[in-house]
């Protein structure tokens, strides 16, 4: 997969893309990184990329002609390209949304804005999609891209070392992860829940499965509307529940 950004930033991505799983999907090639300038396409000595906004108000707003220009270079190769702008007016990103980006034929193209945004002309003619990653403000958009292209790569083939992963990681199905525990079996008084020490695999599974719905019911319960459950799991956090219940008295 080809992934590409416009930043005025670039070393943000070079540092993180050049680690870990990142720079692991990029050595094989599973993911191919492409991260641009903006102000290598600003025309006057200064490198401007940004000027006051009509109207008035505070702050600056990100010009259209570098931005268009930094496409244009982007898209030169003539590949079929689906443009991405991380701004707080985009739908909200979610794993539905990274799986259906991974899959994606299309190169991504993010923009990342800054300042007060971005000449809503972009916006309007040069833009495929608006993506945000959550309500609140940063101050660019740089972060939510690597967020997202962290999401999506992770999950083409191929990028992760144990694919298996994929399945049991959090919201693969809807719901948070289960506790995770390693060696020692005790420690600072707490041990290892006996059923993980047993070696029986099917119990193991049964646990897992059930403390992932109770770590879904008691921090995120809205997910276990949108989740879909099988009627066992349903059985399951009828039970969560007579037992947290009984542990309250």
């Amino acid at each position: 997969m080809r992934l590409s950004v416009i930043t005025l930033f670039p070393e943000m991505f070079h540092a993180y893309l050049g680690a870990g799983i990142m720079k692991r999907a990029a050595d094989k090639p599973v993911a191919i990184f492409d991260i641009i300038q903006l102000r290598d396409f600003a025309t006057d000595r200064h490198r401007t990329v940004d000027d006051y906004p009509y109207g008035g108000g505070p702050g600056m707003v990100m010009k259209p002609e570098p931005l268009q220009e930094a496409l244009k270079y982007a898209t030169r190769d003539g590949l079929p390209t689906r443009t991405v702008l991380v701004s707080p007016q985009g739908k909200t990103f979610t794993q539905q949304m990274a799986q259906a980006l991974s899959e994606e034929k299309r190169r991504l193209l993010f923009i990342c804005g800054r300042y007060e945004g971005i000449d809503e002309r972009v916006r309007e003619s040069l833009v495929d999609e608006e993506i945000s990653v959550g309500d609140y403000v940063l101050t660019g958009g740089e972060l939510p891209a690597l967020v997202i292209i962290d999401a999506v790569v992770r999950l083409l083939p191929g990028a992760l070392g144990d694919e298996d992963s994929l399945k049991e990681e959090s919201f693969s199905w809807g719901i948070l992860d289960y506790p995770q525990y390693t060696r020692p079996p005790e420690w600072n008084g707490l041990k290892v829940p006996e059923v993980l020490l047993s070696g029986n695999h099917a119990a193991i599974a049964r646990w897992r499965r059930k403390e992932a719905l109770r770590r879904t019911l008691n921090n995120r319960p809205e997910l276990i509307e949108k989740a879909g459950l099988a009627p066992e799991e349903l059985e399951l956090i009828r039970r969560i529940k007579e037992e947290e219940y009984e542990s309250d008295k």
